[in-house]
């Protein structure tokens, strides 16, 4: 498991966010319809395979809950996913350079990125969640359970903005706020020290948090809905209306089939909250 793998990447997307936006896009005159991927027998896929269990290295081979998808999109075309290992600071200039056809690698949808790409509707969820210890199952149901509790977060992360929301608003409306907030480097120092009590409860991605709980094997629980929703998207150049079309259309049968939420169990153990639209920002 990779867990802090996740926070390091969300930390560079919000340094190299300024980088990106004020960058021009890139002129790719040329579109790429279904007839060309079918030519040339593959979707090339960008993505960052360092994002257990989204997309990883295993036995030289790149696998995961993308790598999946992908391949089910990519059936009724009769071709099959390359996945490409990107950096990803640079993926959407890669996109719009024609390295690659779509990216796959757990991009949220951000204001900014809309302007830039041409988004499909969600495939996961990004949701921010709880984790708490097993025996507070039931105690702590909401975030406002965790009144005159302490909290860990690791620094510089989503979940140390909404912390300081909650306690803000907690103590306005005149009760406790958080008892302690505890910040750490990464996120396994945070869940070590749930296990150990010095923190009630840890705010991750559903998705990272979902795979400490394969690991951990009945130590921890988590509790969901604690922040606004949040998905990631299939991103592909703005002039590819032709795919986004398609993968919209391959999207909502896989949901309708089931397929997808059973990868969702395969990979995440949990089913996913997933909209037919892409989000208004």
């Amino acid at each position: 498991m990779h867990s802090a793998g996740i926070s390091r990447r969300t930390m560079l997307q919000l340094i190299s966010a300024a980088a990106v936006v004020g960058a021009v896009r890139p002129a790719y005159a040329a579109q790429t319809t279904l007839a060309d991927i079918k030519k040339a027998g593959v979707l090339r896929v960008g993505c960052e395979a360092v994002l257990p269990p989204f997309t990883f290295r295993e036995g030289g081979k790149i696998v995961g809950y993308d790598v999946d998808v992908a391949e089910l999109i990519c059936k009724p075309l009769g071709v099959k996913p390359e996945m490409i290992d990107t950096a990803w600071a640079g993926v959407i200039p890669a996109l719009y350079a024609g390295r690659f056809d779509i990216i796959m690698s757990q991009m949220t949808y951000t204001k900014e990125r809309i302007e830039k790409v041409g988004f499909a509707i969600p495939y996961v969820e990004a949701s921010l969640a709880l984790l708490v210890r097993a025996d507070e199952v039931g105690k702590i149901k909401t975030t406002d359970d965790l009144d005159g509790r302490a909290i860990g977060v690791e620094l510089g992360s989503p979940g140390q903005n909404v912390q300081k929301k909650l306690d803000d608003a907690w103590k306005a409306a005149g009760k406790k706020g958080f008892s302690a907030v505890r910040i750490y480097d990464d996120y396994p120092s945070a869940y070590l020290a749930l296990g150990q009590g010095s923190v009630d409860a840890v705010f991750n991605a559903l998705s990272a948090l979902s795979i400490v709980l394969k690991e951990t094997h009945g130590k921890y629980a988590i509790v969901r809905g604690v922040s606004t929703e949040s998905w990631a998207g299939i991103a592909t150049r703005k002039e590819n209306t032709e795919l986004v079309s398609y993968l919209d259309e391959q999207m909502r049968a896989i949901k309708k089939s089931g397929q997808i939420y059973a990868l969702q169990e395969k990979w995440f153990g949990l089913k996913m909250n997933l909209p037919d639209t892409v989000p208004t920002l």
